[in-house]
């Protein structure tokens, strides 16, 4: 695993010149990558087909996560132009001050440094993590999963050559060409070249992170996100929101995956809520009392409500009040995203203090849970931490601050 430690080594090299680097170089960088992306969609959709290929034992979501398109193609160059617009929050002051003696401090934000980040299916986030480190000031060492391995590889093909073409050093984006457990493992352990790691999957490749790290872990991992409606929730309103959170990209980490809904209005309100769902393909899985109601719903094991589907499938419960609903929320949830259908303001209040999740939604969609819907441009991740950052990870959260202080002789007493 040597190729491990020398492309760590590579890319800790390039962080130290990337940390100075203006915003106009980062920017002329990432616009090469951009075009670079466009003129090349014949050779990384053929790469892609190969990964589709072999993919074809896997659930219809996780090939749609999967594959690209010449729209998709399109959709990451926009996405890598989106990012230039951003401000650079590299060298923001963001707090200054002078004390008795005369010393001057500023609060300062730098780049994290080297960036490692380990992935599942998705290709395009080859792109959006490469973009964003480089817009952030950082190196980043890319690793991806076997499923896309021939699509990530000709998409780092294509910003090594496009850097490269451009005299910029192609080593602030490093590529671990091999997917098996032990490179994960050999990348973990590079904790004297490597800043900080963030996991981008399933909540197993989240726990074989932090199990075995030997740097920081900002820990960025799948959704269990539920929806609670409420008694006095706008039934109308609660069936467009989770049909869009459920079925608008169900292979996504946003995606809705769990329903709690009070008893008092069960009967009523789930025939209405489920059956645009169950029509167009959703199968739904909950308690007995939940099966007693809606006749196509299949009785759910345990695990469950625990489970995060990506697919066309769903998980409801009813509850008796919205004490029980935050308590099963608070011990099933992944931290991730959690919504609340309800009118009651003092019900909604209570929400949003006592679930535990780095996204909170009232009356709306879990599916906003998106560096682009947040304003953030695209995003490296979710974070489902609290330190140091939480939810959506965009450019300010890939940076640190450090003290610059400004003095005229003085000594200390």
């Amino acid at each position: 695993m040597n190729n491990v430690r020398e492309s760590c080594k590579l890319a800790q090299n390039a962080a130290f010149s990337l940390s100075a680097v203006d915003s106009k170089t980062k920017n002329d960088m990432l616009e090469c990558i951009a075009q670079a992306l466009l003129l090349n969609k014949e050779k990384i959709l053929k790469a892609n087909l190969v990964d589709l290929d072999n993919a074809k034992e896997l659930s219809l979501s996780m090939q749609d996560r999967l594959k690209l398109t010449p729209e998709r193609i399109d959709a990451m160059a926009e996405g890598v132009k989106q990012i230039i617009k951003l401000k650079d929050p590299i060298g923001e002051v963001t707090k200054e001050w002078t004390i008795e003696n005369g010393l001057h401090f500023n609060k300062v934000r730098v780049p994290l440094g080297v960036i490692a980040v380990i992935y599942e299916a998705r290709p395009n986030v080859t792109i959006d993590v490469a973009a964003l480190c480089l817009k952030s000031g950082n190196a980043v060492i890319l690793r991806g999963g076997k499923e896309a391995i021939n699509s990530n590889r000709a998409l780092y093909e294509v910003i090594k050559t496009a850097l490269e073409d451009n005299n910029f050093d192609p080593n602030v984006v490093v590529f671990i060409d091999d997917t098996s457990r032990e490179s994960s493992k050999e990348l973990l352990m590079q904790g004297d070249l490597v800043d900080v790691v963030i996991p981008r999957g399933g909540n197993g490749l989240k726990h074989f992170v932090l199990e075995n790290a030997t740097m920081p872990v900002i820990a960025s991992a799948g959704g269990n996100c539920h929806t609670y409606v409420h008694e006095s929730a706008d039934i109308e309103l609660a069936k467009n929101v989770i049909y869009n959170a459920k079925m608008s990209r169900p292979s996504t980490c946003n995606a809705l995956e769990q329903i709690l809904i009070d008893r008092k209005i069960a009967k009523t309100a789930l025939p209405i809520i489920l059956e645009n769902l169950i029509k167009d393909g959703c199968r739904v899985t909950g308690s007995k009392e939940v099966c007693d109601i809606i006749s196509q719903a299949v009785l759910a094991k345990e695990e469950d409500y625990k489970k995060e589907h990506l697919d066309y499938e769903l998980t409801v419960y009813i509850v008796d009040d919205y004490l029980e609903a935050i308590d099963r929320i608070n011990h099933n949830n992944t931290k991730h995203s959690e919504a609340i259908i309800a009118k009651d303001e003092k019900v909604i209040s209570f929400f949003e203090k006592k679930v535990d999740a780095g996204c909170v939604y009232v009356n709306t969609s879990t599916r906003f849970t998106d560096g682009f819907q947040f304003g953030f441009g695209a995003e490296i991740g979710i974070s489902t931490q609290k330190l140091h950052a939480r939810g959506p990870l965009g450019l300010e959260q890939l940076t640190s601050e450090k003290y610059i202080v400004v003095g005229n002789g003085q000594i200390r007493k």
